[in-house]
C-alpha cells in the first residue's frame, strides 16, 4: 500500500492529534512509496533497524522513535548512524508515543491489561495524563505477592514490588513505561495498587506514605504489546506482511 494512506490511516485510527508529545508521531523518516513488508519493535535502536534490514522491510512502526525535545538536533554518532541505515535501505520509520499508550483497544496499557487479567473500567485521568493510564479492578481480590507473581509469569520478568500495607489487590491503576510520576493520580483515586514500567526514588515514598502497593514491572516489558497489536492490525486490514522483533531490553 501507499505510505502516505498507511500513516494518514494510523494517524487516524489513534487520534494523534488529539496529543501533546514529546516527540512528533507519524512519519520521521522517509523510505520508499510503496509498503508491502512492515516491522515493528518497541524502541528503533539499531538493533532493530539492522533486523530490519534483514527482513526486508519497507516500514518499521516503533513506539520510541526519534526527534525527542530537549535533545541535541545534530545528526551525528548514534543518531547518523541509525538514520544512515534507514536512508541507505530505503525504509521508512513511522513512531507513535502517547498516542499507542492511550489507544483503548491497541494501546500498551489496554493490551497490558487484556494480558493480566485486569478489567478496564477508564482513564485515570483525561485532562492532565491525556488518557493516558487507566483504572480498573481484578476479577477476585489477591495479594501483592500473588500478583507479582502473575505479572512475572505473563511479562518473562520480576517486577519490583513496593508494599503499602497488608490489604489484597482489587482495585488498580496503571500506566506503562514512564509512567512512574502518575502514582499520586492513582493516590487520589484510592486504588489498592499501582503498575507502571519504571520506578523512582521518590516513588517508594509515595506508596509506603499513601498505603497503596507498586509495582515496577519494567519499561520496555510493559511496553511490547501496543505496537505489536498495531502491526497485527496493519497486516489484517492491508494485507501487509508483519513481524515483530522484540530487542531484548532489561530495563
Amino acid at each position: 500500500m501507499n505510505l502516505y494512506t498507511l500513516e494518514t490511516h494510523i494517524n487516524t485510527l489513534l487520534n494523534v492529534s488529539k496529543f501533546r508529545d514529546y516527540a512528533p508521531n507519524g512519519l520521521q523518516v522517509e523510505g520508499r512509496a510503496e509498503v508491502k513488508r512492515i516491522v515493528t519493535g518497541v524502541t528503533a535502536s539499531q538493533a532493530l533497524l539492522d533486523a530490519a534490514v534483514e527482513h526486508n522491510a519497507d516500514a518499521v512502526l516503533v513506539h520510541h522513535g526519534y526527534f525527542w525535545k530537549g535533545e541535541s538536533p545534530v545528526i551525528r554518532g548514534m543518531k547518523k548512524r541509525r538514520i544512515a541505515t534507514l536512508l541507505q535501505h530505503d525504509i521508512s520509520l513511522l513512531g507513535y508515543h502517547l498516542p499507542l499508550d492511550a489507544h483503548p483497544t491497541l494501546g500498551n496499557n489496554a493490551q497490558l491489561a487484556a494480558r493480566l487479567g485486569i478489567c478496564t473500567e477508564g482513564v485515570m485521568d483525561e485532562r492532565e495524563l491525556q488518557g493516558v493510564g487507566n483504572v480498573g479492578s481484578l476479577a477476585e481480590p489477591v495479594s501483592l505477592d500473588a500478583f507479582g507473581q502473575h505479572v512475572a509469569a505473563v511479562l518473562g520478568r520480576k517486577p519490583l514490588l513496593i508494599t503499602g500495607g497488608e490489604h489484597p489487590i482489587r482495585r488498580m491503576a496503571w500506566c506503562t513505561g514512564g509512567g512512574q510520576g502518575h502514582i499520586q493520580q492513582a493516590v487520589e483515586l484510592g486504588v489498592d495498587a499501582y503498575l507502571s514500567g519504571e520506578i523512582s526514588e521518590h516513588t517508594v515514598h509515595v506508596a509506603r506514605e499513601n498505603g497503596i502497593h507498586y509495582l515496577a514491572a519494567g519499561h520496555h516489558a510493559t511496553e511490547r504489546y501496543g505496537i505489536q497489536a498495531l502491526g497485527n492490525y496493519l497486516a489484517e486490514q492491508f494485507g501487509l506482511e508483519h513481524y515483530f522483533l522484540d530487542i531484548n531490553n532489561p530495563a
